[in-house]
């Protein structure tokens, strides 16, 4: 198989339809069009590993993001690169700061993307009971030993409209007072943490809102007992991640920078 970067017949072809949208066709006839810059604005890369991403066969998706760019990669270990021959779909939903990413299966495979995934970001904080029993630096070492990156940190002792704020979402809830009184008892120690899937891996790594239901080897599943000291908090979706680090953290309070110790030995 021919993986030059030079296009032939048989690959994907892209057109521009318009100023605001992309045409792809692949072999098999199959197309779709996407919401995005016009062919001159779209950056071409063939260096993105099919391994690093996951591919869920489905139906043509649709954008509402109109920032994406478009990206093609090498094919490895099948003909297509995703064991698909007949041009199918695939999709797959990561997001760094804010991301999404499609793969198309062909020849070869194309990925339409913002950002490598990579640079996902969650909220982390550790309660004031966490802090009181000195569990912040077994915190941070978990997520550290994982493979993540810390971004921002600081301590503080949030006012009370600022954790009404954060916890909007619960407003109505019976506990809700409980909830504020118990956040604002002491100082929290506020996390960014960048990488891969953190997400759901950091909620993942938390355990389950109960302690009683969390499993050994979880944060809560190993350090806490009742829901109402579950020492903890993490975004529990890209979206509320966005919004949770942008109400604790100015933008000059988080780090932009690059671990070469994560990038050579954390991912491939």
């Amino acid at each position: 198989m021919n993986h030059s970067s030079t296009s032939t017949d048989d690959e994907p072809q892209y057109k521009d339809n318009t100023k605001t949208s992309l045409s792809l066709k692949t072999q098999t006839g199959t197309s779709t069009s996407f919401p995005g810059p016009s062919k001159n604005g779209w950056i071409r890369s063939d260096h993105i590993r099919p391994q690093e991403h996951s591919i869920i066969a489905g139906n043509a998706p649709s954008f509402e993001d109109s920032r994406l760019w478009l990206h093609p990669f090498r094919a490895y270990g099948s003909e297509d690169g995703c064991g698909r021959r007949n041009g199918a779909i695939g999709a797959l939903s990561a997001a760094p700061v804010q991301v999404a990413s499609r793969l198309f299966c062909g020849t070869r495979c194309w990925r339409i993307c913002e950002n490598m995934s990579t640079t996902e970001r969650t909220f982390i904080a550790v309660k004031p009971d966490g802090v009181h029993r000195n569990l912040v630096g077994k915190i941070i070492q978990r997520f550290e030993e994982r493979g993540y990156k810390l971004v921002a940190l600081k301590m503080m002792t949030a006012s009370k409209q600022h954790l009404e704020v954060h916890y909007k979402d619960l407003k109505d809830k019976p506990f809700f007072p409980h909830l504020i009184d118990y956040m604002g008892s002491g100082p929290v120690v506020a996390m960014v943490w960048q990488g891969l899937d953190v997400v759901k891996q950091g909620r993942s790594m938390l355990g389950a809102t109960n302690p009683l239901a969390s499993a050994p080897g979880t944060i809560r599943g190993d350090f806490c007992i009742q829901t109402g000291r579950n020492i903890c908090h993490g975004s529990d979706s890209v979206d509320s991640a966005q919004r949770e680090i942008a109400h604790w953290f100015k933008p000059e309070e988080i780090n932009d920078y690059e671990s070469p110790f994560i990038k050579t030995w954390v991912y491939e």
